[in-house]
């Protein structure tokens, strides 16, 4: 028998493989599905320009091509350029081929070769759901009858070698779902992943379809009634005679020991590939366990470590309402109690994003129009307002005003604590103190403030709560 290698590399060229092995290997393998999949509808083949666009659309998905060190796709400019370059190389490499026609039209077909190593592609990327479709059952009862074998005895050894390719093929499915699945679940941070993994998937693609149907089977009991009955069968030189017979009238040129040979062989064969049903079965079985134990494992962490989390918030809270009633956590912190941080790990929008604040529109400056034939209703209205904001303006001629009429003359010194308790009485009181603060370098201030956290130059100062608000102490002095 001649190599793999030689056989393969007449049929397609040695840089088949190169593009799914490269630095641009997720963009040529998103290309090819793109093209495969719209030639698989279009007998007729595909326009050039049309493959060019499709591939344009897989081009304009992919950032990582801006980077790449292509010779050919470096000197594109636009992603167009890009596309025709990325079917220059599938059509260099065997992916695609060519065909110009007498109209000068240029049709795209997908390399047949390629189709079908594209579909293995898929088979891996997107597992089928693993299944249990009782051959290795079939070959059992077939083995096992006497009389199965009376009549066409070589065609039902070649099924039944089939068979059992089949359901060993489909074990190694269920095993390999079982490891993804424990993957997953491994991999599950909420309770509800934990159990959708456990009842929504695993117990209705492996646990019902493939698990307990394999279970039902009564597989090792089977198995060694089958071993037995080709054990008699090896020893049965009238069915292997017409086994031999039937080798050599499908392929006269054997000799009749070569045809019995092979009939042995297969037999033999047959023999081996059962002798795997038991091991590999007996591992889905631990792996079904060890799924089941790791699911468990990680739904109590799941459910210990939230609701852990949980009882310690509401404890606390408890504890402040316990303590603390009728008062807010700001004002608990003039006290001196300092309090854990909460972690929030799930933060969300109530509003969604359309409560998040919209930036106003900037206006474009216009001429301003003189207002004639106004009437004196409005104008009084206009002064109104514009006392009122002069009024609630936090300027420097507020503050003078509220120090002047604090009792006392030049050099009269309040401390804060003084002024909270004696001058300020409500909102309005705060904001001509809060322009006080606001104005106290100004050269129009009539007084002079000073804090004793940057005099002693240290990192936090003392503060006195009055009404909603926390000032920090001063010493306020006249000039």
């Amino acid at each position: 028998m001649q190599p793999l290698s030689n056989a393969l590399f007449r049929e397609v060229r040695p840089d088949f493989f190169r593009v799914l092995s490269g630095p641009l290997a997720h963009l040529y393998v998103n290309a090819l599905d793109a093209l495969e999949r719209e030639s698989s509808q279009r007998s007729e083949g595909l326009e050039r320009e049309e493959a060019v666009a499709l591939v344009e659309q897989v081009v304009e998905a992919h950032l990582d091509i801006a980077a790449t060190s292509d010779e050919s796709l470096a000197q594109a400019v636009t992603t167009r350029d890009k596309a025709r370059a990325i079917l220059d190389t599938l059509r260099a490499t065997g992916w695609v081929q060519e065909e110009e026609r007498t109209n000068w039209q240029r049709l795209i077909f997908f390399d047949p070769n390629g189709s079908l190593l594209l579909h293995a592609l898929r088979q891996i990327a997107f597992p089928d759901a693993a299944v249990f479709s009782d051959k290795l059952v079939n070959v059992c009862v077939t083995l096992s009858r006497p009389d199965a074998l009376a009549d066409q005895p070589w065609a039902q050894i070649e099924t039944c070698v089939a068979n059992v390719q089949g359901g060993l093929a489909e074990l190694r499915a269920m095993q390999k779902s079982i490891e993804r699945h424990t993957r997953q679940q491994l991999a599950a941070t909420t309770l509800k992943e934990n159990l959708a993994l456990l009842f929504d998937q695993f117990a209705e693609r492996i646990g019902r379809a493939c698990y307990a149907q394999l279970v039902h089977a009564r597989m090792p009991t089977k198995l060694a009634e089958t071993q037995r009955a080709l054990d008699h069968l090896d020893s049965n030189a009238h069915l292997l005679t017409e086994m031999q017979s039937e080798v050599l009238r499908r392929d006269p040129g054997l000799s009749a020991e070569s045809a019995m040979a092979r009939v042995r062989l297969r037999l033999n064969e047959l023999q081996e590939m059962l002798h795997q049903v038991e091991p590999l079965a007996e591992t889905i079985d631990r792996r079904t366990a060890e799924f089941a134990r790791r699911s468990q494992a990680r739904f109590r962490y799941l459910q210990e470590t939230t609701s852990e989390n949980r009882s310690r918030v509401q404890t606390f809270f408890e504890t402040l309402n316990r303590h603390f009633a009728g008062r807010r956590v700001m004002e608990l912190e003039d006290l001196g109690i300092e309090f854990p941080k909460l972690l929030l790990h799930e933060v969300q929008l109530f509003g969604g994003l359309e409560s998040l604040y919209s930036p106003r529109l900037r206006r474009v400056a216009g001429e301003i129009e003189p207002m004639e034939d106004v009437d004196p209703h409005q104008t009084d209205r206009a002064i109104a307002q514009l006392e009122s904001n002069l009024r609630d303006s936090l300027t420097v001629g507020r503050a003078n005003h509220f120090v002047t009429e604090l009792p006392g003359s030049r050099g009269a010194q309040y401390t804060s604590q003084d002024l909270l308790r004696d001058h300020v009485r409500n909102d309005e009181d705060v904001a001509s103190l809060i322009a006080c603060l606001l104005h106290a370098r100004s050269a129009d201030a009539r007084f002079d403030v000073q804090v004793p956290r940057s005099d002693g130059d240290l990192d936090t100062g003392d503060f006195d709560q009055k009404l909603l608000y926390r000032i920090e102490r001063f010493v306020l002095t006249k000039k």
